[in-house]
């Protein structure tokens, strides 16, 4: 039989352990980009305002820094008649998304602002003439992409990606 004071110490360290072990999964679950590190693979589709759409194969990189609340992407896309690879750089504080991103084929850069939670990012890219709605759902090893362009002649650029 243990006694009375080792008891003690061993449900307190126990307490200690779990409780440590809470901050870090709660850490771990509000950190907006926890999970999308690395490379993603797969497609989707460009659809046009005029009802034609074309099939693209995607890849994305991820690197994920700050405890899970910055981000570095790259995401390259083509099909047969069109192409886009766009980088971006943000950040996350308290949900509030903040950062940059640029298209190198069209030589087009501007500010990513939005809300970003677990899993999930909403916002607005913006290069002055050109605007679009972006949203990243992510889920385990699979991700989707919308991208919601304004003024130009695409709909929506929809991809879902796979993580090998």
């Amino acid at each position: 039989m243990k006694s009375r004071p080792t008891t003690i110490a061993a449900r307190a360290i126990a307490g200690a352990a779990l409780a440590i072990g809470l901050c870090q999964t709660a850490h771990a679950q509000s950190a907006p980009f926890a999970g999308m590190a690395g490379s993603w693979f797969g497609g989707g589709r460009v659809d046009l305002h005029n009802g034609t759409s074309e099939r693209i194969r995607c890849r994305a990189s991820y690197a994920v820094g700050g405890g899970g609340d910055t981000l570095q992407q790259q995401l390259r896309c083509a099909g047969d008649g069109y192409r886009f690879e766009v980088t971006s750089s943000v950040a996350s504080r308290a949900g509030s998304l903040s950062g940059n991103w640029s298209e190198m084929t069209r030589n087009v850069s501007g500010q990513i602002s939005g809300r970003a939670a677990v899993g999930r990012i909403h916002a607005k890219v913006d290069a002055g003439l050109f605007t679009a709605d972006l949203t990243v759902n992510t889920n385990g090893a699979e991700q989707s992409v919308s991208i919601v362009p304004q003024g130009t002649d695409i709909k929506i650029v929809a991809v879902t990606m796979r993580k090998p």
